[in-house]
């Protein structure tokens, strides 16, 4: 195509890192594009004008691509439903689609459920220009941004660009697709040694792999030489998500003020820092960066029902009303609405006496989320307003349905659930059967420390703190004797003792995720040993399938998985 302007004025965003306007001279432009060809390609546009549609398409088509292999959509919805059904290479998106799902919710969604991987183009589209809107799309990271009104040639040249990009990370891409990390880490190591133009994408791409299969002590030094050359937001965070895995808060908290002082744009900082103030105890000043983060993006469900909590845990009702009042608002058309900014905000209510709005918002929450476990742990809440409304009647009669359906042993609550229910068992003296449920997530959960944090205020609230602390730290150390008894057996040669071990220890504690892949493990070891049986495969698996349940995305996970594949195809 012919370029007759002698400039071309664009800005974008990439990954989160803003560039400057960039001035581009007609030749250079021409030369840009010229083997651009997307003969092959699958594409998409969604926007809620026909003609905006059509000019998209006609654009895409002077690229090369296929009329036929354009899809086109007219709102997020209908989106959503493409993008189940078809790999796009290639995504046009208007942030703006009118009522329902906006674009930033459906790029939101189709990363959230996986529906697109890093090989698909994505470029948003808005006419507008706050802060926070713009803020708001970058976090899901679309690989550009552009602003209305988008011409031909600046559409043409971030496609140019972009695509680029994604031809010279194809073979990494379609490696990390078939979750083979290692082979994705050697084609970034390959490339590193004669691809200098890409060398900081595929140093950052490299550190991602490192992080998502846990080899953290290689991260860190990868890390660490990047930060010596050059000051990236990015590779901060990236170190502060490892030190905060190692539990070296003072380290971390240091690192991420030091980058949210210098990117406040960076909002993933943030919510790191948030995090590891939570983690330090430090609910004051978590809140002060949570509160500065929703100035600068607002729309953030999981970040907004964060400020929420932690309004609420520093006595702020006011202030946490409103946050889950906007995270329940904001959730509506996205699939990150959680049930817990409806709980957030009933809590909330309750506490600020207003127990009759706290109960309709159990009923919303009960239409939004129709599962058993979710309607029991409803009723535990519940149960806890009308205790603070001082209504002992109901409070008793909500116990004792809850009891009734828990020795049924028809529902079993989840680790929240377990704990809202103790709380309000505490309350009406039914105590005995308040610490079994108590005692079992102590048991599942020995080092999550959040969780026995929460487990010892409850025995707190009902006057039996010493008590409680000596029974969380006594089942604590049980539960980690026994979580790591089949792996000692495992390091002296003992493998089916050890997988013997690993079945009692899942029989004691079936909700322990390090039980779980402990026991995959011994297994994954005694096959090694003595090779495959259908058997032993399928007991490894949905071993580590029920633990990527209750953690999704363990980097332990991720590799036993890899190794039991490995059996699974040859057996």
């Amino acid at each position: 195509m012919a370029v007759h302007s002698a400039a071309l004025v664009l800005c974008y965003a990439f990954r989160n890192e803003w560039s400057f306007i960039e001035i581009m001279n007609t030749s250079e432009f021409n030369a840009l594009t010229a083997d651009m060809d997307f003969t092959d390609t699958t594409a998409l546009i969604i926007d809620d004008y026909q003609e905006m549609r059509s000019i998209f398409r006609d654009i895409l088509r002077s690229c090369g691509a296929d009329v036929k292999k354009i899809s086109m959509a007219a709102s997020g919805s209908e989106a959503i439903s493409l993008i189940k059904k078809t790999q796009f290479d290639i995504v046009l998106c208007d942030l703006d689609l009118g009522s329902g799902k906006n674009g930033q919710q459906v790029l939101e969604e189709a990363k959230h459920l996986s529906l697109v991987g890093s090989s698909c183009l994505w470029i948003m589209i808005s006419a507008e220009k706050s802060p926070e809107a713009v803020t708001g799309a970058a976090e899901y990271q679309p690989d550009a941004y552009l602003l209305k009104p988008v011409t031909e040639m600046n559409l043409r040249l971030r496609l140019a660009k972009i695509w680029g990009k994604k031809k010279a990370f194809a073979e990494i891409h379609q490696a990390m697709k078939q979750l083979d990390y290692s082979k994705a880490m050697s084609l970034c190591d390959q490339r590193l040694t004669s691809d200098k133009a890409n060398a900081a994408d595929l140093l950052r791409t490299k550190c991602d792999l490192l992080l998502i299969t846990g080899e953290y002590d290689r991260a860190k030094n990868v890390l660490e030489k990047i930060l010596a050359e050059r000051d990236l937001p990015w590779a901060k965070a990236a170190l502060a998500k490892i030190l905060l895995k190692k539990n070296d808060f003072e380290a971390a908290k240091t690192l991420l003020e030091e980058t949210t002082e210098t990117n406040p744009a960076f909002l993933e900082a943030h919510d790191l820092l948030a995090q590891t103030l939570q983690a330090m105890g430090n609910f004051e000043e978590a809140n002060n960066v949570l509160e500065r983060a929703v100035k600068l993006s607002p729309n953030s469900v999981l970040r907004q029902k964060n400020l929420g909590a932690v309004a609420m845990k520093i006595g702020k009702l006011e202030n946490a009303e409103r946050a889950f009042r906007k995270s329940v608002s904001l959730g509506e058309d996205s699939v990150l609405k959680t049930a817990d900014a409806y709980f957030g905000l009933a809590k909330a209510c309750s506490a600020s006496k207003k127990p009759d709005e706290a109960i309709r918002v159990l009923g919303q929450l009960n239409k939004s989320f129709a599962t058993d476990e979710m309607r029991l742990k409803v009723l535990a809440v519940e149960g806890m307003i009308y205790h603070q409304s001082d209504n002992a009647e109901k409070t008793k009669q909500i116990a004792t349905e809850i009891i009734q359906l828990i020795d049924q042993d028809a529902i079993h609550p989840d680790s929240d659930g377990s704990l809202e229910i103790a709380r309000l068992l505490m309350v009406t003296d039914d105590k005995d059967k308040a610490i079994k449920l108590l005692q079992r997530e102590i048991k599942n959960n020995p080092e999550n420390a959040a969780l026995l944090q929460n487990v010892a205020e409850i025995f707190d609230q009902a006057g039996m703190g010493e008590e409680g602390s000596k029974l969380i730290e006594t089942l604590r150390q049980e539960a980690m004797l026994i979580m790591n008894r089949g792996v000692l057996l495992v390091s002296k040669g003992q493998y089916e003792e050890a997988v013997n071990a690993m079945r009692d220890a899942y029989a004691a504690m079936p909700a322990n995720m390090r039980v779980l892949l402990n026991l995959a493990y011994v297994i994954i070891t005694y096959i090694q040993k003595n090779g495959p049986t259908p058997e032993l495969i399928l007991e490894a698996r949905s071993s580590l399938l029920a633990a990527n349940e209750l953690s999704p995305g363990e980097p332990r996970f991720i590799r036993l998985m890899a190794s039991l594949n490995e059996f699974s195809a040859s057996a």
